[in-house]
């Protein structure tokens, strides 16, 4: 389990096949410290399995599921990624209670700027929009974010300058597929009836 508050940017280092597995080697300074061989780590929202800790280098086993249905499929060497590492007991949630399991992508369809923060515009399938719920908790790229609006088709969230500086949202660009969790706590309402 994760919070949504990114620890830090990665550095995708190299991406190869073997035989169905996708491996992926990130580089992560500070989210590498004290991670060893079957932790989790976040990586762009995804939880994802540690296979190999070395030297500031993780690296992850990604089944063809995992690269179809995120936006991790897509990853070329050189590309930022957000990381960061699993929840302890104990810990602060700054955030919101993230799994690192994808609902599905998204597509930005627009950013704008209304009184100095980004407002980013996400489609999503229209299943999920029953998900959404305004002032609720979304992960976007495993950030924790808020719904400032959700309509036919798609939601809004506001992003701060500071998580605008500290993720990979910044990079992002119309017409970019991001991964989507919704909030543990809305979805369990509807399980339920």
């Amino acid at each position: 389990m994760f919070t949504g508050i990114i620890e830090e940017l990665g550095i995708t280092k190299r991406i190869s096949r073997q035989g169905n597995v996708t491996v992926l080697d990130i580089c992560a300074s500070k989210v590498s410290q004290g991670v060893k061989k079957g932790d989790s780590i976040s990586c762009n929202g995804a939880c994802l399995t540690v296979v190999k800790a070395d030297r500031g280098v993780l690296t992850f086993e990604m089944m063809p599921e995992t690269a179809k249905a995120t936006d991790l499929g897509s990853l070329r060497p050189g590309k930022k990624i957000n990381l960061e590492r699993s929840l302890k007991v104990g810990d602060r949630v700054s955030g919101h209670f993230v799994l690192g399991h994808i609902d599905c992508t998204g597509i930005i369809r627009k950013k704008t700027i209304s009184s100095g923060n980004l407002i980013i515009e996400i489609a999503v399938p229209a299943q999920y929009l029953k998900y959404c719920i305004l002032k609720g908790s979304v992960a976007v790229d495993g950030v924790s974010l808020t719904i400032q609006k959700a309509r036919s088709g798609y939601l809004s969230v506001y992003i701060i300058p500071h998580t605008l500086k500290e993720t990979t949202l910044s990079f992002k660009c119309p017409s970019d597929r991001v991964n989507i969790e919704f909030d543990i706590l809305v979805k369990s309402n509807y399980c339920q009836s």
